[in-house]
């Protein structure tokens, strides 16, 4: 966990929230890295449900050091939540923003948005078809594919977009670390996380 933040898991999924104040901004939110790597060429699929908001919700993937080591490597500058440290800190990652509802114009026109870093570049982008908190009655199924340069999203089987970097912002990332991001004061809850190995993005 980098950030303040807590997991507990009081219905058999794993609850997300940060516990500090929302006044305290950036610093209030938090990044939960599963430690274990994966290599390119996977499908990640998890269950995700939001239970309070406003807040927002995004996957890193594909995360390393800028020099390929293990994102938790101790030689890294240490990380606390802030989103900066993320785009222009010493890592490289993809960044996939799906549930969008931390201000006024984010939740006017919903949208999922695919960035790459090092930067902060915008690269694909979606409709978003996840409701409000008060009609989310059960979870939802997101599944990410990352195989070579194609990055597919889809959400309960209906893709979002479909992108092929062309390294514009450098070079495709390969393999690396995931980790879930949540501003506060969002609380999601998040089950079933399943990295499969593909041969191709489709």
């Amino acid at each position: 966990m980098e950030g303040d933040g807590a997991a507990t898991f009081p219905l058999g999924r794993m609850r997300l929230e940060s516990v500090r104040e929302l006044s305290e901004g950036q610093t209030a939110n938090i990044v939960f890295w599963c430690p274990e790597p994966f290599p390119d060429g996977v499908a990640i699929s998890w269950s995700f449900r939001p239970i309070r908001e406003p807040g927002l919700a995004i996957l890193f993937f594909a995360a390393r050091g800028r020099g390929g080591e293990h994102v938790l490597d101790p030689a890294l500058a240490a990380r606390c939540g802030p989103y900066e440290q993320y785009h222009h800190g010493d890592i490289d990652a993809y960044h996939v923003s799906y549930f969008r509802r931390m201000y006024a114009s984010e939740r006017r026109f919903r949208t999922c948005n695919l960035r790459k870093s090092y930067g902060f570049h915008l690269v694909a982008q979606g409709a978003d078809p996840l409701p409000s908190v008060a009609d989310c009655d059960s979870p939802y199924r997101l599944q990410l594919i990352k195989c070579g340069k194609d990055i597919r999203f889809s959400i309960d089987g209906l893709t979002i977009f479909h992108y092929a970097d062309d390294e514009s912002f450098g070079p495709v990332w390969g393999g690396g670390s995931i980790g879930f991001r949540q501003m506060a004061p969002l609380i999601a809850e998040y089950s079933d996380l399943q990295v499969h190995r593909v041969r191709r993005c489709e």
